[in-house]
């Protein structure tokens, strides 16, 4: 367990450190903007792993019973959630976490203007529900927290970076998904970031389903289906 919660520690330090604006900003002068996404991109894929082999090596300590409605709940949550983290990484966005930056919001940003937030805490409350054990409470919970409080941060930084623009934006482009297409203040549309979010999100998904995700963690989500 010490292991896991000092690779969890590392990871929320990876995305809360460097995201601060003065830190951030000495890193792109220094290292250049794709050069900085380049390294960081890298060295966040490894603390991830570091994070889930830290997991997968702490003792099982069953909280609650599984059940087949658990599953069948984390196979609509989790694709939607990848979905969204993959197509608000590709979409531009003033507001939050991507990797285009750009004035005019990406068809993903008028469903959330923090889709990878909100792409995150899906995917980790999917988990979470189907394993019921307690280091899986440590590394989906914490992951999931950790992307709430994001929402705000976020929130924060942009309105001190968009300024005056802020208000009417953030108007159009509310935080809640699916929140400004219902009332009207923008329209849903798909746009060529979305498309492609989806083919590699309908690709990754049957990868893992079929056999990808018992090779990478042992376990096989389709199995969890019959309890």
């Amino acid at each position: 367990m010490n292991q896991l919660v000092m690779a969890l520690a590392a990871f929320l330090a990876l995305h809360s450190i460097p995201a601060l604006p003065p830190v951030r900003a000495g890193a792109i002068a220094l290292l250049g903007r794709k050069t900085y996404l380049g390294l960081y991109s890298l060295v966040s894929i490894l603390v991830l792993a570091w994070l889930f082999h830290a997991a997968l090596n702490t003792d099982y300590i069953e909280l609650w019973a599984p059940a087949g409605w658990q599953a069948r709940l984390t196979l609509m949550l989790s694709p939607l959630g990848l979905l969204l983290v993959i197509a608000g990484l590709l979409s531009p966005n003033p507001f939050s976490i991507s990797f285009r930056q750009g004035d005019e919001p990406g068809a993903m940003v008028g469903i959330t203007r923090h889709p990878v937030q909100w792409g995150f805490m899906l995917w980790s409350f999917g988990h979470l529900i189907v394993n019921g054990d307690l280091r899986s409470l440590v590394l989906f919970g914490g992951l999931g927290l950790f992307s709430v409080a994001g929402l705000f941060i976020l929130d924060r930084r942009a309105r001190r970076r968009l300024g005056a623009g802020w208000p009417a934006l953030a108007a159009r482009y509310p935080m809640v998904p699916l929140a400004g297409i219902l009332t009207g203040r923008t329209k849903f549309r798909i746009d060529g970031p979305f498309t492609l979010a989806l083919a590699v999100t309908a690709v990754i998904t049957l990868w893992l389903l079929t056999g990808g995700h018992a090779a990478l963690f042992g376990a096989d989500p389709l199995t969890a289906l019959s309890y």
